[in-house]
């Protein structure tokens, strides 16, 4: 008699309700820092390069920082962009999207109950929920060298 009761779709409800309520009211996140910490290599050729000058920004700001190296950026829903150069060495320009960091990033299946926690932001500052990978490897592109001039020729001032 008990295990049918367990069957009834009453019960069912009864329970799909208390654990909604279980997850919405009671369960409560720590408070997110939209700060975060990245770590920085340039490679070249197969090779990690030191005393790369990078440029990393998005929509909350700018950070500079000496590839290899780390810096802490203001988390954002807007790309990252990555912008390094070294004289005579070479450059590199590339972006990394923020990956959302939630546990519930968008329905789960918990028994027979699909359960929707949170929403989407539309705000490119906020950087709530969301994360960079931690550590950025840039690949950077030789300096082009300069052709030698053939035959200046005569140079007429």
């Amino acid at each position: 008699m008990i295990g049918e009761a367990m069957f009834h779709p009453y019960f069912r409800t009864a329970c799909a309700l208390a654990l909604s309520a279980v997850l919405g009211g009671c369960v409560t996140a720590p408070a997110e820092t939209t700060q975060q910490q990245l770590e920085v290599h340039a490679i070249l050729d197969h090779r990690e390069m030191t005393g790369v000058g990078c440029v990393l920004s998005n929509a909350a700001g700018r950070w500079f920082v000496v590839a290899p190296g780390r810096v802490t950026v203001e988390r954002s829903r807007s790309p990252l962009m990555i912008d390094c150069a070294r004289d005579g060495a070479g450059s590199a320009l590339e972006v990394t999207q923020a990956h959302n960091t939630s546990l519930f990033d968008g329905g789960r299946l918990i028994g027979s109950i699909i359960v929707r926690v949170g929403g989407s932001h539309a705000d490119p500052y906020d950087g709530s929920g969301v994360a960079y990978e931690s550590t950025l490897t840039v690949l950077m592109h030789p300096a082009t060298r300069p052709e030698a001039v053939a035959d200046p020729g005569n140079v007429v001032f």
